[in-house]
């Protein structure tokens, strides 16, 4: 187990510290403390040992500061805090000590792994993930009820015992941290866990930065503008209502809700879905526009509300209790609940969740070329919806990475059939080093030279997201979709082809289309 500090590891390479007085295996710190393996150094600078408490014989990790100074005070100040919060999913602390020269803080051992360690070896499954955000989310609650701050949840301090208990480790108290950015860093956690890629890499919690060398955590997928690709575009089989909530959670524009809360929603997920038939179809209490000024007791702060779900229970709950009342005062007439003011504009209770994204059917799909004669590059277009990866749509090979000087361009134009709503469009490239642009639009031109040159002509004035430029990945996503915009015809337009052997060519294996 790599017992990490406030921050990710350091490099596997990084020499250990040793200066004079450093403390060395055998010693006994406060004559009880027992030093047995130095483990590592984390990022932050301090020295991470395996230890035993010899009065208790248990082991412990004992973290320390060598030498000592204000970091060493902002150590022990956070360990003192966080001492005073006992909970499961939080990693116990046993001891603070300030030596001058240097400042240790013992606490808790956990045989086990980081879930940055555990994701090393593969992206989690959706239900496993879901019970580490729970975890985590919970251990938050508890820290947040004190009215304190983590301030430092990330890979690297989520903790998965061999016995499968999850703890989160090493909470900062900075006051230059909020509970909003704990609650929003549950959201990088799930992401994290889907698809084995850190979302806050432009800006980074403390300790949570991509790293150096081996220590470092790959950035999230990104389209062209920096917007990072959902977890279900990154990887198959993340079940919408995950996809959502957490897309929810890094979402700046929808305000967080409440530590607590979040973990009650977390752990009425954590349930395997044989367990749970309705789950899948339902989806999640997602956060739906709160209209009203006053937002209800469970509802998260700027205007976003756990909906159905919880407040189902908290009603069932509620007749229970009159119902018990009634019987309990016999001829006395039972208290009467007050009614809950909702504005005249707001919507019912009854009313439904915003529909789950989901991958949308594509009914026609061909391929447009308006400045060929020949069309002899028609052909496969249906491959790049077959749900096959190893199948593809390729370009003929041309002598120059502009088609040759021959073509503006080539594109794949998509038929959904009738006008949904879009929320992302990815396609699935053979190689890297392609230009193209994502454009929608009203008409369908006949399948020629001149209804191609009609279709892009027409298509070009509505462009979607920005334009790939010689993509350094194989996959390209566009987001920039407007939700109050129906979209029915869409045009993945290739300008520039990437190089190969040969000369220049691209495949396209698979266009995805996710919306509802």
């Amino acid at each position: 187990m790599t017992q990490v500090g406030e921050g990710q590891e350091a490099e596997e390479s990084a020499p250990p510290v040793m200066t004079f007085g450093a403390p060395t295996a055998g010693e006994i710190l406060a004559e009880r403390y027992e030093l047995v393996e130095h483990i590592n150094n984390d990022s932050a600078g301090r020295l991470v040992w395996r230890g035993v408490d010899v009065v208790l014989r248990r082991p412990v990790a004992v973290v320390l500061r060598y030498p000592g100074g204000d970091s060493a005070t902002e150590m022990l100040q956070a360990a003192v805090a966080a001492s005073r919060v006992i909970h499961p999913n939080l990693v116990g602390v046993y001891d603070a000590i300030d030596e001058a020269d240097r400042a240790y803080v013992v606490r808790e051992w956990v045989d086990g792994q980081s879930l940055r360690e555990l994701v090393a070896d593969g992206p989690l499954d959706p239900g496993r993930t879901t019970a580490i955000g729970n975890a985590a989310a919970s251990a938050l609650a508890a820290v947040h009820a004190t009215g304190m701050v983590h301030g430092n949840v990330h890979p690297g301090t989520v903790m998965i015992s061999d016995e499968g208990r999850v703890v989160l480790a090493d909470a900062r108290t900075d006051s230059a941290d909020s509970q909003e950015n704990d609650v929003r860093a549950i959201g990088g956690v799930l992401y994290f866990a889907l698809t084995g890629h850190w979302p806050h890499a432009e800006a980074p919690l403390h300790g949570a930065t991509a790293g150096h060398g081996r220590a470092a955590i790959p950035d999230a997928v990104r389209d062209a503008s920096g917007a990072i690709a959902a977890p279900r575009q990154v990887r198959a089989g993340v079940p919408a209502y995950l996809d959502d909530l957490t897309m929810d959670l890094l979402d700046a524009g929808i305000a967080p809700p409440p530590s607590d809360v979040l973990a009650a929603e977390l752990g009425r997920l954590d349930i395997p879905i044989e367990e749970e038939p309705y789950l899948e179809p339902a989806g999640p209490l997602r956060f739906a526009a709160e209209t009203g000024d006053e937002p209800s007791p469970l509802a998260s702060v700027g205007g976003r509300k756990v909906a159905i779900g919880i407040a189902g229970l908290l009603a069932v709950a509620l007749v229970g209790l009159l119902i018990g009342i009634s019987a309990l005062g016999g001829d006395d007439e039972p208290p009467q609940a007050e009614p809950v003011a909702r504005p005249s504009n707001s919507a019912p209770a009854t009313e439904a969740a915003p529909a789950a994204t989901r991958k949308l059917s594509v009914s026609d799909v061909r391929i447009i070329d308006p400045d060929s004669k020949l069309r002899d590059e028609l052909g496969g277009a249906e491959k790049v919806i077959d749900g096959n990866q190893d199948e593809s749509w390729d370009t003929d090979t041309y002598t120059q990475a502009n088609f040759g000087n021959r073509k503006s361009g080539m594109g794949v134009w998509l038929d959904l059939g009738e006008e949904r709503t879009v929320k992302s469009v990815q396609v699935s490239l053979s190689a890297t080093g392609a230009s193209a642009q994502l454009f929608a639009g009203k008409t369908d031109p006949p399948s020629t030279s001149a209804g191609d040159k009609s279709l892009l002509t027409s298509y070009q004035k509505s462009p979607i997201g920005q334009p790939f430029e010689e993509h350094d990945g194989t996959t390209m996503t566009f987001n920039g979709f407007d939700a109050d915009t129906k979209y029915r015809y869409l045009l993945f337009w290739i300008t520039e082809l990437p190089s190969n052997d040969r000369g220049y060519q691209v495949g396209v294996q698979e266009i995805t289309v996710q919306g509802s």
